[in-house]
């Protein structure tokens, strides 16, 4: 563990908690695209499932059962709890665009070809690119909440310390996984990327 890999936890967790509070607070999830929420659901479903079969740290096991809670809790409040605020209309992104060549590449570009890496690299594959159904519907909508702007640059920000983690590893260990860099570049761009296009001027957008 290293500062960049521990500051690019909080940021992740900030994230969540930041999208969870939101919808808890106003009672709607208005403006949050559910397709998206239950990618990273998938996502964290996906890469620890080795809590099962290994144990790193506390902080390890603990970090891991908060983001699937708090994924699995977001994506009851959009499509149970407040239902009726879900803009079901606008989150109309087509997710076999994105599971089918997901689940491909996992199979092709992997590690280590057994079940549980398969899974480890279809979640970190997948995790670069769920933020897209929610810039689908920011793009459909043209509108994005201050909180979903404040969302995008914290998982942006996630990534980007990460990258900075990986980098770090490869000079002090000597440790490169390039499935894990290319793939958090991928998502970094499109987190801090829709991020800058909310920030642009009506006129500009």
């Amino acid at each position: 563990m290293n500062i960049y890999r521990l500051a690019g936890d909080i940021s992740h967790l900030m994230a969540i908690i930041i999208l969870f509070v939101k919808i808890w607070r106003s009672k709607s999830c208005a403006g949050i695209s559910g397709k998206s929420q239950v990618l990273f659901a998938f996502v964290f479903t996906t890469r620890y499932l080795d809590l099962f079969t290994s144990f790193i740290s506390i902080y390890n096991s603990v970090i891991k059962v908060v983001f699937l809670i708090l994924s699995y809790a977001t994506v009851y409040l959009i499509y149970i709890r407040f239902r009726e605020s879900y803009d079901k209309e606008n989150d109309t992104f087509r997710l076999e665009f994105l599971l089918i060549p997901v689940v491909g590449l996992s199979f092709l570009e992997n590690h280590d070809f057994s079940p549980l890496e398969i899974l480890w690299t279809f979640s970190i594959y997948l995790e670069s690119v769920a933020i897209l159904p929610q810039l689908f519907m920011i793009s459909k909508t043209g509108e994005a909440e201050s909180i979903t702007t404040h969302y995008l640059f914290l998982l942006g920000l996630y990534r980007a310390l990460y990258l900075v983690n990986w980098m770090w590893r490869y000079y002090m260990e000597g440790f490169l996984d390039l499935i894990a860099v290319v793939s958090g570049v991928v998502h970094t761009i499109f987190c801090w990327g829709g991020w800058v296009w909310r920030l642009m001027p009506p006129s500009i957008t």
